[in-house]
């Protein structure tokens, strides 16, 4: 794994969002990095050769650990999102979509019978 840092971090803003590009992670197959938030919950991207897994299992590991998976589409552009969310700050997620101009397509984590 390789870490470049961007100290200080490149600021820009998107959609009245600014946002912080803090550090490249360049993974090999079979690395993973752990991302943790405020409140100690996990997400982890592993590289594969053939790509990567973008996130935990959906509807196993992030929905036990207490975290959503809505894949969302940005009604401006038709742009797809998949996005975690907290389910303690549902709030605070539907008023971003609608500030973004997003809405939620389909929840990753709810089970759906194969088929």
């Amino acid at each position: 794994m390789k870490i470049d840092r961007k100290d200080p971090p490149r600021r820009f803003s998107v959609k009245g969002v600014t946002l912080s590009h803090c550090a490249d992670v360049a993974l090999e197959p079979g690395e993973f990095v752990t991302f943790t938030g405020p409140e100690g919950k996990e997400y982890d991207v592993t590289a594969k050769d053939w790509g990567f897994y973008a996130t935990p299992s959906t509807n196993g590991r992030l929905k036990r650990i207490g975290l959503r998976t809505a894949l969302a589409r940005s009604t401006a552009t038709g742009m797809r999102f998949v996005l975690i969310v907290d389910p303690a700050k549902t709030a605070a997620f539907e008023a971003y979509c609608a500030d973004q101009e997003m809405v939620v397509e389909a929840w990753l984590d709810e089970d759906v019978p194969p088929g």
